[in-house]
């Protein structure tokens, strides 16, 4: 075993997990990763509640208790899910604690279908705060063109936010400056700005699998050699985006009112082509004050044989950009390709979303006629 998960901590990374179920909880799992592979986070989305759920592990008590309170399955889902990330949330404290809030964070995710309203979009964020009732909770909010007045409400009162499904440069820019203008209606609230926090989940190995497709479709020996080259260059560019920011007069003056950075985290780290090395997506985005949240795969990989050769994103934002001027030149079009991937993005979470209620439903539907 190498100590690399240790060496990712050290250089400024803070690894997250991409994964929660109530048995990861009960079992004292989750516990396990906090001490032992400096897990110091915990993400989830629909897709992850979905299958921890339909496995069903640990959820019948809570179930039969709400058939025979006859609630909603809407309402059924939000208890189940709120509760987990409430225990989460739990375990995680005293990494909160010794951190000062930066990390010890649980992710939960307003309802996707809310995605392109964001009147909608802020109150399910103000519920999800009161339901999980946690200081140390993130609500994401999708980076939606209708997310972005939501991020900037939700922050202005006070909630710390976790902004998911970034897939453009354009969009992630936009989404540090709805952080910026949250925390200016903050301030002008009278809050107390060192009390609220972000983070934006740019995703990365989505934007490969879409782009290698479309270059393996020209077959050509030049489009080969842009395989797997796209997700790595977007991310390092963000990463160059998120340092002009925080350089500007304008973060520089919220820092002064004690605002904390809005981190950059790496989502979508699970290596999907299997001719790419499985911790490509960690050891390629290595740089300081970022999150890399990580399935449990790419968290084992990583451990097992991932090589962090110190912060792997200075000094490449030339070799970046040059790698996506080529796929433009290759006929490749990013704005079309970054508006697909956020479009199939929250479709996909809907769908898992729809298909939790629908697998609840059926439980629900069940417990009620055994009782």
């Amino acid at each position: 075993m190498t100590d690399a998960l240790k060496r990712l901590s050290r250089e400024g990374v803070a690894i997250w997990l991409d994964d929660l179920s109530r048995t990861m909880i009960s079992s004292g799992h989750l516990g396990e990763l906090l001490d032992q592979q400096h897990v110091v986070g915990v993400t989830t989305n629909p897709s992850i509640f979905q299958k921890a759920i339909s496995a069903g592990e640990g959820y019948e008590e809570q179930l039969a208790d709400l058939a025979a309170r006859r609630v909603t399955v809407e309402e059924a889902v939000r208890m189940i899910t709120t509760a987990d990330v409430r225990d989460a949330a739990d375990v995680l404290r005293p990494v909160y604690e010794a951190t000062g809030g930066l990390d010890g964070r649980v992710s939960i995710e307003v309802d996707p279908r809310l995605a392109h309203d964001g009147r909608a979009t802020v109150a399910e964020a103000k519920q999800l705060a009161w339901l999980v009732d946690r200081p140390n909770t993130f609500i994401k909010i999708p980076a939606t063109r209708a997310g972005l007045p939501a991020i900037t409400e939700t922050i202005g009162r006070g909630i710390s936010v976790n902004v998911t499904l970034i897939f453009s440069l354009q969009r992630y820019r936009e989404v540090m400056d709805a952080y910026q203008a949250g925390l200016e209606q903050a301030a002008a609230r009278g809050l107390d700005l060192s009390t609220i926090y972000s983070v934006a989940s740019f995703f990365v190995s989505r934007v490969d699998t879409e782009i290698d497709k479309r270059l393996d479709a020209q077959g050509t020996e030049e489009a080969a050699a842009l395989r797997g080259k796209a997700g790595v260059a977007n991310a390092r560019l963000a990463y160059q985006a998120y340092e002009e920011v925080i350089a500007a007069d304008r973060w520089q003056a919220l820092s002064r009112k004690g605002a904390n950075p809005q981190r950059p985290l790496w989502a979508s780290t699970g290596v999907k082509d299997p001719a790419y090395s499985d911790t490509l997506y960690v050891t390629e985005l290595v740089a300081p004050g970022t999150v890399n949240t990580m399935p449990g795969a790419t968290l084992r990989a990583t451990e097992d044989h991932g090589e962090i050769r110190g912060n792997s994103v200075a000094g490449t934002y030339e070799e970046a950009r040059a790698d996506l001027d080529a796929l433009e030149k290759a006929g490749i079009s990013y704005d079309e390709v970054v508006q697909l991937l956020e479009d199939e993005g929250v479709e996909k979470f809907e769908t898992a979303w729809n298909g939790l209620l629908d697998s609840t439903r059926a439980e629900l539907e069940r417990l009620a006629g055994e009782g």
